[in-house]
């Protein structure tokens, strides 16, 4: 594999603590409390001594705390402050809470904003119904973007050539039956959701699950995120009444959205 010069620099310029605390502060997040130290060393490969002076740096700094109850960390509110400063410069995650709130109120369904991240897709905010089958999705989660309807849309806004490049020497993982698992198909499924301005999954991701998307852009036509609703896979029957007023109205706050950020239709991005 050739090394660009920006990876090259990005590698000469790396600094190996930070990078230690920052797996650490994500091995955290995941959910793992590191009550044992010695196996979360070697979950991380990294030292025992140089583990403990990382806990204490970051419990000093507040990126982390201790749980009072069972021992171990957990994120802190330095941490977490930091994030909600980080998400609240997100213009499109405050144009957006509105309008998720509404596409519940009008459809009943869960609602979320999500960005991509490489392959993944990291979901900024969510509003959900009061229901049983509310999404238990929460800010903050990642899931595989190849597998997810705001993966799939924004990943079709993308040249195929750069998806290629993504997904170059990477399996696709099936999630059910219905998940794309090769990389081709997986691109006429984006130029399929691209043409449809929407992407829809009737159990492409989680059994029983239903999901529809739609990107939503800037001012420079650029896609940032995507609106995305979900229940149950009964709603989403493409030739269903209900699966055509969803998709209407799922647009309709898209563009409602991108509209608040400055796009006009024609102002798209070449690719």
């Amino acid at each position: 594999m050739t090394v660009s010069q920006n990876d090259s620099f990005q590698s000469d310029y790396d600094v190996p603590p930070v990078s230690r605390a920052l797996a650490l502060l994500r091995h955290i997040s995941a959910g793992n409390h590191c009550r044992n130290i010695s196996q979360t060393a070697r979950a991380l490969d990294i030292n025992r001594t140089t583990l403990l002076r990382l806990l204490s740096t970051l419990k000093r700094e507040r990126m982390i705390e201790e749980i009072a109850e069972g021992g171990g960390y957990r994120l802190g509110t330095g941490l977490i402050t930091l994030a909600a400063q980080a998400l609240g410069e997100r213009s499109v995650l405050q144009v957006a809470r509105p309008v998720l709130r509404a596409l519940v109120e009008e459809l009943n369904l869960s609602a979320h904003l999500g960005v991509i991240e490489g392959r993944d897709i990291v979901y900024l905010a969510r509003e959900t119904p009061n229901s049983h089958l509310a999404s238990t999705v929460r800010e903050g989660t990642r899931l595989p973007a190849h597998a997810t309807t705001i993966g799939r849309i924004l990943l079709a806004q993308m040249a195929p050539d750069a998806v290629r490049a993504l997904y170059a020497d990477q399996a696709l993982k099936a999630y059910t039956d219905k998940t794309r698992t090769d990389l081709e198909t997986l691109l006429e499924q984006l130029a399929a959701d691209r043409a449809r301005g929407l992407a829809w999954s009737a159990a492409n991701f989680e059994p029983e699950i239903g999901s529809a998307a739609v990107a939503v852009h800037d001012h420079r036509g650029q896609a940032v995120g995507a609106l995305n609703v979900t229940g149950h896979v009964s709603l989403f029957a493409d030739e269903d009444a209900q699966a055509q007023r969803i998709e209407t109205v799922l647009k309709r706050a898209a563009q409602t959205v991108s509209e608040a950020l400055g796009h006009r239709e024609g102002a798209g991005v070449q690719r």
